[in-house]
This record gives C-alpha cells, structure tokens and sequence, in this order.
C-alpha cells in the first residue's frame, strides 16, 4: 500500500517553517499559542517526524506555505521554475531596497546555475 506521507518532504517543510520564524522574530512557542500546535509535535517535526494534517494545515496557514509544494512524486513538476519562484518572492519583499534585491538576484541566479544537477 502507497502512504502520500512518505513521499512529504518534512524536513524541507519545517525548514520553510524555521525560516519564517527567524523572519518574523517570533519564538516557537509563540507559534504554538498562535496556531494550537503543540510544543511536542513541534519538537518531533525538528527531529524530521511529519505532523499531522490538522497540525500542518495550521501551521502551513500561519506560514503562508502550501504543503503540495512539499510533496516529492515521480514526474511532478513544480507550477513555476524554482529560480523564478525565489527571485520572485524576493523581489517582493518589502524589507529589502532595489540595490539589495539587485545583488541578492545575482548572488541566487550564480549560486543556483553552478549547483543544479544538469550543471555542465
């Protein structure tokens, strides 16, 4: 039998999570108290443990992530190229000035054509 849950990236998910903890400079217990999630299934998911679904549609609300985006199957293509999609949210961000987004865009694009696989 094919359980889709092996095939959820938690690891990336948490990771997306953690990101967004450091962004918005809240702790994790904030975000426990924020979205019902217990600190114990929060633990378990920096161990590299999948939540539950009730767990993580809230804390993929709370984060503006869409756990589809986390699931790895065979032949599924992202919606959008990942270097567009980062360059995108970048160039989104209120935070950052022109001349930031201007370097952070080569830094990403460099980075990202000397390291993907089909790299020559």
């Amino acid at each position: 039998m094919h359980h889709a849950d092996k095939d959820f990236d938690a690891d990336a998910f948490y990771e997306a999570l953690a990101d967004t903890v450091e962004a918005r400079k809240v702790t994790w217990k904030a975000v426990s108290g924020v979205t019902g999630v217990s600190s114990t299934t929060l633990t378990r998911m920096a161990q590299g443990r999948s939540p539950d679904a009730a767990s993580q549609a809230a804390l993929a609300a709370w984060a503006g992530l869409n756990p589809a985006d986390f699931v790895k199957l065979p032949g599924k293509r992202p919606s959008q190229e990942p270097l567009a999609a980062a360059l995108t949210l970048l160039r989104a961000d209120p935070k950052l000035k022109p001349e930031a987004v201007t370097a952070l865009e080569a830094i990403v694009r460099t980075a990202y054509n000397q390291l993907r696989k089909d790299n020559k």
